[in-house]
């Protein structure tokens, strides 16, 4: 779980709450028909923009970015060498046993092909193509949340619009002015919070996530790709950690 972004999540909204509360009551900011101009706007103009599939994963995508914890670099370095320094030592067979223990589909996926015997070609290029898929994917929930974060300020607007035209024709009973003056000002409001403390820094994060997530498969695509090629594990490693920076590398010298 990435406790940064709940942590943001709770003092955004905390913070907010007391600022209300401190002035005024919480009842006053309860609004639905606000609610449902900014949430079901930003709704309507996502299913529009994106496939129906996309829109019913966007739940998934939110919880991916909250919920998942991208592994150890130098944890998947020290495997990704463990196993060739197996493969060198017993043979490629010998990687079989490991199969069961890998966390992670796509690289055992990749030791998989090397066992069968694929050529180093066609493993790389395999799994070159599931890494274009996977970078694909998540630039796809980026945009929706990016989408979703531009879109619920703007629906905000539009109710603003519609709160000012009906304030505008009861100007001669002023016991009606108070409603259209709520929906002016309480959409803009849920339309701005939304997208600020939600939707645009969600859309951030994943893209961060995703970022890393690369990262991790480049180098288990290289990793297993020099297993094929029989490399010894202290040429694998070295390949590999050219991936981090040089300070990355100096701290995983001296963990190791």
């Amino acid at each position: 779980m990435d406790l940064a972004t709940i942590i943001g999540i709770v003092v955004g909204t905390f913070l907010i709450l007391s600022a209300i509360m401190s002035s005024s009551t919480l009842a006053v900011f309860i609004h639905v028909p606000s609610i449902m101009i900014v949430a079901g706007g930003t709704l309507a103009g996502t299913l529009i923009h994106f496939p129906l599939a996309r829109v019913l994963s966007v739940i998934g995508v939110i919880k991916n970015t909250i919920m998942h914890k991208a592994p150890s670099i130098q944890e998947e370095i020290d495997r990704i060498v463990s196993y060739a320094s197996l493969a060198r030592k017993e043979g490629m067979l010998a990687l079989e046993a490991k199969l069961e223990d890998n966390p992670d589909p796509f690289l055992a996926k990749g030791i998989r092909m090397v066992i069968d015997g694929l050529p180093k070609e066609t493993i790389s290029d395999i799994m070159r193509i599931e890494l274009d898929y996977v970078d694909f994917r998540h630039k796809i929930g980026k945009q929706m949340l990016e989408y979703m974060g531009s879109a619920a300020p703007a629906f905000g607007m539009v109710g603003t619009l519609i709160g000012l035209v009906a304030m505008l024709q009861t100007l001669d009973d002023p016991s009606q002015i108070g409603g259209g003056m709520a929906v002016a000002l309480l959409t803009s409001f849920y339309g701005a919070l939304s997208s600020n403390l939600l939707f645009i820094p969600l859309a951030g994060k994943l893209g961060t996530r995703s970022k890393e997530e690369m990262m991790i498969r480049e180098i288990m695509a290289e990793g297993v790709v020099a297993i094929q090629a029989g490399d010894p594990p202290l040429t694998v490693e070295e390949k590999l950690k050219s991936f981090v920076s040089a300070s990355t590398r100096a701290r995983m010298d001296v963990k190791s």
